[in-house]
């Protein structure tokens, strides 16, 4: 029997200005249960993480959350879930990293940029294969795409790095091309 696909998902421990993505994760979470894919994300069970966490709860799927032992005390980390305690930042990507097959970014602030970029950079020095994307939700991330086109237009990135990022605003397409890509890692794996 094959291991289950995971997707590790980064979004804000917030939910935001008015709330409109608070369902749009939840919904995330419940989509990855439907298709038979694990999450991988960040342990909480505040703001968007929670809400993803909790739909893939309810969707029947497995979730894991990896949280820095600081944000446990707390009394942040999620409880539903196999949970992974770690003790620094630096460790919850590189194990997030570890369980992971893909990687998608929902609305969220710097922490989620930051985990979208580390995994990006660590693709394109081929510490990895795996592939990324954005969720663009109500062209949450269009001036984040708009900047990143820059940066190639003017030589700072790479065309084919840049097309390493699959951004759509449709859940099933994103997890769609995503799963092409796992597929064509794994076929020139063998």
């Amino acid at each position: 029997m094959s291991k289950a696909l995971r997707v590790c998902v980064y979004c804000g421990s917030r939910v935001g200005r008015d709330g409109r993505f608070l369902p749009v994760a939840r919904d995330f979470g419940t989509l990855l249960a439907d298709r038979g894919l694990e999450l991988v994300y960040g342990g909480g069970k505040v703001g968007l993480m929670g809400a993803v966490a909790d739909g893939a709860l309810a969707g029947g799927g497995r979730v894991h959350g990896v949280i820095p032992r600081s944000m446990v005390e707390r009394e942040i980390a999620h409880d539903g879930v196999d949970l992974y305690v770690v003790e620094t930042m630096h460790e919850r990507k590189a194990q997030m990293e570890q369980l992971s097959d893909a990687f998608v970014a929902l609305p969220g602030g710097t922490g989620t940029l930051d985990e979208l970029f580390e995994m990006w950079t660590w693709a394109q020095l081929g510490l990895h294969g795996k592939p990324l994307g954005l969720l663009d939700v109500d062209g949450y991330w269009r001036p984040l795409v708009a900047c990143v086109d820059h940066m190639v237009d003017e030589g700072f990135l790479r065309p084919d790095h840049r097309a390493m990022l699959v951004v759509s605003g449709r859940p099933d397409e994103l997890l769609d091309r995503l799963g092409e890509r796992i597929a064509a890692v794994a076929l020139s794996d063998t």
